[in-house]
C-alpha cells in the first residue's frame, strides 16, 4: 500500500515541490495551505488556484485541504481526511511559513511578531500534535516520519530579521526535542535548513531589504546560485524514505554551503 504523508504551506514554493517529490516517489499527499492573506505579513500568500494547480498535477494522489497550521482544529481534520480518504498516515512535513521585518527587533510590532512565531513555530507544533499520536497507532515498524522545514536563519542572525531567525531557531529546538520523545517508537524528526531559494519568500526579503530582486542573495552561497524548491524537496524526501531510519534530531543544512563557516 502507497505512503501516505500531510503537508504544510503546498500550494508553491518549497512545500508545493514537496508533494511533487512525494508524489513522485509512490506517495499519496494531503496538501494543506491557509490559501488566504495575514493582515501581518506584508505580501501576497498563496491563493486558492495554488494549491488547485498543485492538486490538479497529480490527480487522485492529492487531496487539497485549505487550513491554518495555527489551528489545532485544521490540523486534526487534515490528519482525520488523510486516514479517511487515504487510510494511512506515515509521514508529515511542516513547510508552512512567512517573514515579516526589515527593520530592528524594537521597531517590529507584537502583531507582526505572533504572526511570523505562529506560522513557523506554533504551526509545526499543531500539525506534529495533531499527527503524531497517528503515527504511533501504525506501531514502531511503520517507519513513521516526522520533517520540519526551518532556515539556514535556524543558525544564523540576519540582520533586520530577528523574528524570523528567533522562530527557525524555535523549529530547529522543537524538532530536536520532539525526537527524543519518538525515538523508541521508532519514528524520526528532522529539520532541514533551506538557504537562499527561489521562492516568494525570498521576493519578499529581497522587497525587505530594498534589493533590485532575489538574485542578489546568491552571493551569499559559495555555490554562487539561487537553490531550487526542488533542491530541498529531494533532502525532505529523503528524509522521509525508510533509508533514513537511523536520522532523527537532525538539521539537514541544504543551503548551498551558506552555513559552512
Amino acid at each position: 500500500m502507497s505512503r501516505v504523508a500531510i503537508v504544510t504551506g503546498a500550494a508553491r514554493g518549497i512545500g508545493a515541490a514537496t508533494v511533487d517529490a512525494l508524489v513522485n516517489d509512490g506517495y499519496r499527499v494531503v496538501a494543506v495551505d491557509r490559501c488566504r492573506d495575514i493582515a501581518e505579513i506584508p505580501y501576497a500568500l498563496a491563493k486558492p488556484a495554488d494549491l488547485d494547480a498543485v492538486v490538479s498535477r497529480h490527480g487522485d494522489n492529492v487531496l487539497g485541504l485549505v487550513g491554518d497550521v495555527r489551528s489545532a482544529t485544521d490540523m486534526a481534520l487534515a490528519v482525520e481526511t488523510a486516514v479517511r480518504h487515504f487510510g494511512r498516515l506515515d509521514a508529515v512535513v511542516a513547510a508552512a511559513g512567512v517573514i515579516a521585518g526589515g527593520y530592528p527587533l524594537w521597531e517590529m510590532s507584537d502583531a507582526a511578531w505572533d504572526a511570523v512565531w505562529s506560522v513557523s513555530v506554533l504551526g509545526t507544533r499543531r500539525l506534529l500534535e495533531a499527527a503524531i499520536p497517528q503515527l504511533l497507532l501504525a506501531g514502531p515498524d511503520a517507519n513513521g516520519r516526522v520533517v520540519a522545514v526551518a532556515s539556514a536563519a535556524g543558525q544564523l542572525g540576519l540582520r533586520h530579521l530577528a523574528a524570523y531567525s528567533a522562530a527557525k531557531h524555535a523549529v530547529v529546538g522543537l524538532i530536536r526535542g520532539v525526537a527524543m520523545d519518538l525515538a523508541e517508537h521508532g519514528i524520526t524528526a528532522n529539520a532541514v535548513s533551506p538557504g537562499s531559494t527561489a521562492t516568494s519568500i525570498l521576493d519578499a526579503s529581497a522587497a525587505l531589504y530594498g534589493l533590485s530582486g532575489p538574485e542578489e542573495f546568491a552571493s551569499q552561497q559559495p555555490v554562487g546560485r539561487l537553490l531550487e524548491p526542488k533542491e530541498i524537496a529531494n533532502a525532505i524526501l529523503w528524509l522521509c524514505s525508510t533509508g533514513a531510519s537511523a536520522v532523527t534530531g537532525a538539521v539537514i543544512a541544504v543551503d548551498g554551503g551558506m552555513t559552512v563557516n
